[in-house]
């Protein structure tokens, strides 16, 4: 029987005993297009009109064909279901058997058997004549790519728990060393577990999970095969947490969901899921095809599982590589370090790297002096989805630029300043634009315009970008108000004395992110009068910025109601502490709210809400339907039928 609201393609061809592949090539015969079988639905009245019409033709034997020793993956496609769930179902029969391993026939009766299916094994060809030799060689190109290791981008909200994850999976403790437990910049780190008895190694970009390090992210997923989207299981889904989400989507990468923090007591895992299904990531247990394990980073539970799952969706879009090709990389982050100079973390993604190679990046070229992977020790080579620290570039690259190995160091030079000329020339006229007369001419007029000047220094690329972000978005905010943000400088380093004449000439104030000013910065800033702002948190400079931008504002608010609640009882409990049972008729009430309390259509008390709960559980806020207990702060004349108004006072957007 067919539902109204309709049924998937997947759904459909199990009804009518018939594999997807047969349904698909049926639905395509009658003009409808079938792109994915597990997301596209059938309306009803199709979905009839084609079990009427293939009704007739179906067999009722259920019988498939597959060759000699198939693989999984050929086995669940004659089936009709996925290779995530024909592994799953392999491990119910205790099996645990990746995509493109081959099964014995035995074996693929089995699980062909647990889908209601009888299997028959086709019979081989025989070979022609002219068939080529055992030793033949493959055609260039194909027959050197070999397989390599997944690298899997781990994403979500600050404080999710995501590089406590990784802590957990590589034995340290990253997190202990950052700043308030945030990742400040990428990490790359790879790890080797046991996977059907062979070693495997996984590579793994940890990136940030504030707001402020979009571009960061969004470079992750440009280079990683598989996304971790990490959730707290007692926060839910979060904004970052969404954005992580659309990332994953728009570069179209394969995603795997671990639902962090299991151990608490207030996990909601189960909601976590229905969040995540109105974003439209439908985990499996909810009909869709995404994997959800659930994990805890503190107490081990789960991780072997999702290393599993890693490995097994790696095997299904089988990963390869040349490692004997051109080489190409990509910058994953970049800085200087004293006594070492550029120093760059690099994943090479084709080819083999190697000590001595001359390289370029972006506008930047050298050669390669050192390698060392993430554990300090030093590597001569570095094959495909092996993350590197790299010394011997000349300046520090932008993270995210391409690594290429040219013939020798002189042609790299040759195109690093080739492509410094083209930007040079692009700044030039860009800069030529922005002092027009016509603008200057305008700034003039606008006497009412406030300038608000700051110079940016950082530790590594990655962290200047996040910056600078923030202040773009705080500067189009405040240019509707009068006020004109600019950095006249931003640059990687401690801030030096040079900053700080800058800072003199252009009215600048200094901030600084992961940084520090030298000595003789600061004597030279006490000197002159320049304040020097340093940050470790970027969610505290980002606040500091905008308070200084609004301070420039005289502000005005304005009261807004959010709701109104009628008393329908008073309780005390042993204590003495009054509640006032009520019930929301408007809008919602919310815990530290302001109040006022109106008896009679007479204001009687101002306020705030103290506590609100609702049935045993302490709440955030109570909407209107519902009933709720609240304590007022200093007032115990509760009566029945007060009405309790709850409001806020908030600053009117200037316009």
């Amino acid at each position: 029987m067919i539902e109204a609201r309709g049924i998937r393609v997947t759904e459909l061809a199990k009804t009518l005993n018939i594999t997807v592949a047969e349904l698909t090539s049926a639905l395509q015969d009658l003009g409808i297009a079938v792109s994915d079988p597990n997301s596209t639905v059938l309306d009803h009245e199709t979905a009839t009109a084609v079990q009427e019409m293939l009704g007739q033709t179906v067999t009722s034997a259920r019988e498939i064909e597959v060759p000699a020793n198939a693989t999984l993956k050929e086995v669940a496609e004659a089936i009709g279901i996925s290779p995530t769930e024909a592994t799953k179902k392999m491990m119910e029969l205790g099996e645990l058997i990746g995509p493109h391993q081959r099964l014995s026939n035995a074996l693929a009766e089995r699980l062909a058997a647990a889908y209601g299916f009888k299997l028959r094994v086709k019979s081989p060809p025989s070979a022609p004549a002219t068939s080529a030799p055992k030793n033949a060689r493959y055609k260039p190109g194909t027959g050197t790519l070999q397989p390599r290791p997944p690298v899997v981008t781990v994403m979500g909200h600050v404080d999710h728990g995501k590089t406590s994850l990784l802590d957990a999976i590589r034995k340290t403790h990253v997190a202990e060393g950052e700043f308030g437990g945030i990742t400040q910049h990428i990490g790359a780190y790879q790890v080797e577990i046991q996977h059907n008895g062979q070693p495997a190694r996984i590579t793994f970009l940890d990136t940030p999970g504030h707001e402020a390090f979009t571009q960061m992210r969004a470079r992750g997923a440009s280079v990683t095969d598989i996304v971790v989207l990490v959730v707290a299981a007692d926060d839910g889904v979060m904004p970052q947490t969404v954005e992580a989400i659309h990332h994953a989507q728009a570069a179209e990468v394969p995603l795997i969901v671990a639902i962090n923090k299991i151990d608490k007591p207030d996990a909601r895992p189960d909601r976590v899921k229905q969040q995540l299904a109105e974003h439209n990531l439908l985990v499996e247990e909810y009909g869709g095809d995404v994997p959800v394990v659930e994990v805890s980073a503190k107490t081990g539970q789960g991780i072997q599982d999702l290393l599993e799952y890693i490995l097994l969706l790696a095997e299904l879009h089988d990963l390869k590589a040349d490692p004997n090709g051109p080489v190409r990389g990509t910058i994953i982050e970049a800085k200087i370090e004293p006594g070492r100079g550029p120093v760059t973390t690099v994943l090479v993604q084709s080819g083999t790297l190697r000590v001595g190679d001359s390289i370029v990046a972006g506008l930047t070229y050298g050669k390669v002096r050192a390698m060392t992977n993430e554990r300090g020790e030093r590597l001569q080579k570095a094959s495909p989805s092996t993350p590197v620290e790299v010394l011997g570039l000349n300046s520090v690259p932008m993270a995210g630029d391409v690594v290429e190995v040219v013939k020798n160091e002189k042609e790299a030079r040759q195109i690093a300043e080739k492509r410094q000329e083209k930007v040079r020339a692009e700044r030039l006229t860009s800069a030529t634009r922005r002092i027009s007369l016509a603008d200057l001419s305008r700034q003039v007029a606008e006497e009412a315009t406030k300038d608000f000047n700051l110079i940016v220094k950082a530790d590594v690329q990655g962290s200047l970008e996040a910056v600078l972000g923030q202040i773009n978005k705080i500067a189009q905010e405040a240019q509707s108000n009068g006020i004109h943000v600019s950095v006249k400088h931003s640059g990687i380093g401690a801030v030096t004395e040079s900053d700080v004449s800058l800072a003199v000439a252009t009215e600048s104030v200094i901030i600084g992110f992961n940084v520090r000013a030298d000595a003789a910065a600061q004597k030279a800033a006490e000197r002159d009068g320049v304040d020097i702002r340093l940050y470790n948190i970027i969610y505290d400079l980002t606040e500091d910025l905008q308070k200084a931008v609004k301070g420039l504002l005289t502000p005005v608010y304005e009261e807004v109601v959010l709701g109104r609640a009628r008393v329908l009882q008073r309780f005390q409990t042993p204590k003495g502490l009054v509640i006032a049972g009520c019930s929301v008729i408007e809008g919602k009430v919310v815990r530290g709210a302001e109040v006022r309390i109106i008896r009679n259509k007479e204001k009687i008390f101002t306020s705030r809400i103290e506590s609100l709960r609702r049935l045993k559980d302490d709440v955030r806020e109570v909407l209107q339907g519902y009933e709720c207990g609240m304590v007022i702060e200093n007032w115990t004349d509760v009566q029945p039928d007060d009405i309790i108004e709850c409001y806020e006072m908030q600053e009117v957007a200037r316009s």
